[in-house]
């Protein structure tokens, strides 16, 4: 992994209140996207399968997370987890502290 390339993801990660490692085509992926759409907060969505470094990129969040799945959701620069994770602290109504 690049110092360089790490950077990166944690300018990304810094660059939004929201953000979404994704895969388009995933569906724990939609699933987390549709609790922010739901709630209408605004996210960076960063699609994985759609970049060149992509699987780099998830390497380097499942260094910085300790998991490599997708979604990697982040709010403030914290990572919340995954998909279901997100659905479950908004069921419990603890997403919306967040905002």
């Amino acid at each position: 992994m690049s110092a360089d390339k790490a950077k990166a993801v944690k300018d990304i990660i810094d660059s939004d209140k929201v953000v979404i490692f994704s895969k388009s085509y995933c569906p724990y992926c939609k699933m987390a996207k549709e609790v922010f759409d739901g709630l209408q907060k605004t996210y960076t969505a960063v699609e994985l399968d759609n970049r060149d470094d992509g699987d780099e990129i998830q390497t380097i969040l499942g260094q910085i997370t300790g998991a490599r799945t997708v979604p990697r959701v982040f709010v403030n620069g914290e990572c919340l987890g995954g998909g279901s994770d997100v659905k479950a602290l908004y069921e419990k109504g603890e997403l919306q502290k967040y905002f």
